[in-house]
């Protein structure tokens, strides 16, 4: 693996790249569960006939089970080649990182579990981080160091 980071991964200096970012973040929210509720469900029956192949056992996946759908979901679309989930895609966004460097599954389970974290803290407040700061950033966008932009170029 090479450590070359590509310029076209650096976040945006133009302020157009930052236009409605916060709003199409919160749609593009709305989407990726909708599609993970989705998901969810096949995601059940697999674990249905694991928990009948184990004796019970597998049926403890099931608390966990919307958790694991969504860490698999984000880790596999945001740390993908596109740099995006489908519902982030839908709204015309990307995540770049301030880095330079690709998003990975890691860092996109990170960013995920953070907002998990802070989400459940601060409920509704998680927001207002991003009405003020320049380039739209949330709490947890700062912790991994990663920017949200509009995925159309200028």
């Amino acid at each position: 693996m090479s450590l070359d980071r590509d310029t076209s991964l650096y976040a945006p200096t133009d302020w157009r790249a930052y236009s409605g970012v916060l709003s199409r973040r919160i749609f593009a929210f709305l989407v990726d569960y909708i599609v993970i509720a989705l998901l969810w469900i096949p995601a059940a029956v697999i674990v249905f006939f694991v928990g009948i192949a184990t004796f019970g056992l597998g049926f403890l996946l099931y608390p966990i089970l919307y958790f694991i759908v969504a860490i698999f979901y984000f880790g596999m679309t945001m740390g993908g080649p596109a740099q995006a989930s489908p519902g982030m895609r839908a709204m015309g966004l990307k995540i770049v990182r301030t880095d330079g460097m690709p998003m990975d599954f890691l860092t996109a389970v990170v960013h995920l579990a953070l907002f998990w974290i802070f989400n459940s803290l601060l409920t509704p407040l998680v927001l207002i981080v991003g009405i003020f700061t320049s380039r739209k950033r949330l709490l947890h966008d700062f912790l991994v160091g990663a920017v949200m932009v509009r995925s159309e170029q200028f």
